[in-house]
């Protein structure tokens, strides 16, 4: 069974969401393939930027963002030995936001959900697995095959596929696009953390000491914990007692072992393997990735999230004449990548300076809070550089406004 669309998005995420909002605005047919039945899940990245919070601002749903249950995060500190760094005080920005919003995904997700399915042009559909790129005979992608909620095999027909489907992306795979990877020092070990009544609010802090790293992230009635673990070393922790972890984060954080016993066991402990890697070529004839698909990131500074939606407001401005004309040239394509390589480069190579000059050392317990990195001690000195970082980190290298196509006021 073949159904057709101008644009098949594969991918339920921030980039595929917003990507077919933007697209539907413009009048383009879109539909976005989401393999999941809903948005429910823990400990994905749940940091909205200045430059998403201006964006959804220029699309008119600021007001039904506010709306949403939210912490926000003015400064971003770590603690080393008994030593606190300032790595980014976004109330030094000059921009309308100057904070972090820290929201669900999945509330965010569904807000663009539901202001897509305002447009008569767009169509989501849970529950759909793509399973692999439709072609044609001279090899060209003309759609997916997926499979639905019932199990069903189909076929979507579409002049351009984008994949939105992150670090494992099908669409990556099936198009042949060549990755470049990068070392990573860690992976990351994720868990809930029940709060008490008289713990400060929307603090996001990093502590670091005697080989271990972790960071927390206030969720309201509960701390989003990462604790850091050296690369490749899961399986041999695992084999410790699951009080020696509860005993760690006790320490590091100074929390009463008693608040952790909902760590009931291993189970209770999440695995993200950390990946860094980037496309040669983001696109195919017919094809294109964008987003975790086109450049996995680093957890590091929250920032993938925000690079996503960025992708798809740059994708959404090149793509939707081409679409609603029919067929999308590969110039248009590679304008897109052109226009998005800068501010992922700068992005990695900011995160691969931090893996090495802050996450391995403690790791492996080299570093010393009284001999701190150079950055580190010029941050701590000089003020005017943590905007600097804020603004890196919060509004990246050039943040992308909403098309005029998309643009509207708050109802």
């Amino acid at each position: 069974m073949t159904d057709r669309t101008q644009c098949c998005v594969v991918g339920g995420g921030p980039a595929g969401m917003m990507l077919g909002l933007l697209l539907a605005r413009a009048g383009v047919a879109v539909t976005v393939l989401e393999k999941h039945e809903d948005f429910l899940r823990d400990f994905r990245g749940d940091t909205v930027h200045p430059s998403t919070l201006r964006l959804l601002d220029e699309l008119g749903l600021g007001e039904r963002f506010a709306e949403l249950p939210a912490g926000k995060l003015a400064k971003m500190r770590i603690q080393i030995g008994s030593k606190t760094v300032v790595m980014a005080d976004f109330g030094r920005l000059r921009e309308p936001y100057r904070h972090i919003a820290m929201v669900p995904q999945w509330d965010f997700l569904d807000l663009l959900a539901s202001a897509a399915a305002e447009e008569p042009s767009f169509t989501l559909r849970m529950c759909s697995a793509v399973t692999g790129l439709r072609k044609d005979g001279a090899g060209r992608t003309t759609g997916v095959h997926y499979r639905d909620a019932d199990g069903v095999e189909r076929e979507l027909a579409a002049p351009l596929t984008v994949g939105c489907d992150g670090r494992g992306s099908v669409v990556r795979r099936e198009a042949g696009l060549r990755q470049i990877s990068f070392d990573v020092p860690m992976d990351v070990w994720q868990v809930r953390v029940p709060k008490a009544e008289d713990d400060t609010d929307g603090e996001v802090f990093g502590h670091f000491g005697g080989g271990q790293v972790s960071v927390t992230m206030d969720r309201g009635d509960y701390f989003q914990t990462s604790y850091l673990i050296e690369k490749g070393r899961n399986e041999a922790l695992r084999a410790q007692d699951i009080a020696v972890f509860r005993a760690r984060l006790a320490e590091l954080f100074g929390w009463p072992e008693a608040r952790l016993e909902s760590l009931g066991s291993w189970d209770d402990v999440k695995l993200l393997r950390v990946e860094m890697n980037r496309l040669r070529r983001w696109y195919g004839d017919g094809v294109l990735c964008i987003g975790d698909a086109a450049h996995t990131m680093s957890p590091v500074g929250g920032v993938g999230v925000n690079l996503a939606v960025q992708d798809a407001v740059a994708a959404a401005r090149v793509l939707a004449e081409p679409l609603r004309c029919g067929r999308v040239p590969a110039a248009a394509l590679a304008k897109i990548q052109r226009r998005r390589w800068l501010p992922m480069a700068v992005a990695q190579q900011s995160q691969r300076g931090e893996h090495e000059m802050l996450l391995r050392p403690a790791l492996d317990g080299t570093l010393d809070e009284n001999k701190l990195p150079l950055m580190l001690r010029a941050l701590q000195r000089a003020p005017f550089l943590r905007g600097l970082t804020a603004y890196i980190g919060g509004m990246g290298i050039l943040p992308e406004h909403a098309p005029a196509f998309a643009r509207r006021t708050a109802a």
